[in-house]
């Protein structure tokens, strides 16, 4: 079963320094047939006006991977981790029983373009934590690139869920497979390009909610970005 998410389709918000597109039901809007898909619960699309963004406010009990698509957003939490992420990069905060943080782009002249990820972890009330990661473009052009998962592996970030995060870029003409385990969710979300997933179409923003699938087969239709998310059955 592969049901498709239009871009289109997302909600979207604009709040003049942020411009916001959200593939789940998020803050204001809400759609009771789109709450997340397994323990995946958030996709937003952000752009941030230069010299903006999120102030400090406070999360709990969520596994939360900023994955930047251009620009760079600047870090600070109540642990004391601060820093700038860019492309090439990604960010992992774990907010655990409860952490404050605050995002902003730090550019004067540039806006930030990132997808803000939120996955549910197994067991809520764990302790808060940050990871910056590199990661590296050609490594996703070559094969499948872990991003995140629950044990680090292949250098990527920790989080705390049996779930798996990778990414991929594909120029036009060449293919990708992936092959669920039994019993498993997954979900697509194309950063950019085109391509098709088991004949059918996806373009930028689109996404794809799969099960009972066991194999993934990907065709680009000219360069193409995207993400795959390896779910357990229940969040």
């Amino acid at each position: 079963m592969i049901i498709l998410r239009p871009s289109e389709q997302r909600g979207y918000a604009d709040h003049g320094w942020l411009q916001a597109r959200h593939s789940f039901s998020f803050a204001d809007y809400h759609d009771p047939a789109e709450m997340g898909w397994g323990a995946l619960r958030v996709i937003n699309e952000d752009r941030v006006a230069p010299g903006t963004g999120f102030g400090r406010h406070g999360h709990r009990d969520m596994e939360i991977v900023t994955y930047i698509l251009s620009g760079a957003l600047e870090h600070k939490d109540s642990l004391g981790h601060g820093g700038i992420i860019q492309r090439g990069e990604v960010q992992r905060m774990s907010a655990g029983k409860g952490i404050l943080h605050s995002e902003f782009n730090p550019s004067a002249d540039e806006t930030t373009h990132l997808l803000q990820i939120w996955i549910e972890p197994a067991a809520p009330g764990g302790a808060a934590s940050y990871e910056q990661q590199a990661l590296p473009l050609a490594a996703m052009r070559a094969d499948w690139r872990l991003v995140a998962s629950p044990d680090g592996a292949a250098g990527s970030t920790t989080i705390g869920q049996d779930a798996r995060l990778w990414a991929r870029l594909l120029g036009a003409g060449e293919t990708a497979q992936y092959r669920p385990a039994p019993g498993r969710l997954a979900y697509v979300h194309v950063v950019h390009g085109r391509l098709s997933l088991n004949g059918q179409n996806l373009a930028s923003g689109d996404g794809a909610k799969i099960a009972d699938e066991t194999l993934l087969e990907f065709l680009a239709d000219e360069e193409a970005e995207f993400l795959l998310f390896d779910l357990p059955a229940q969040a």
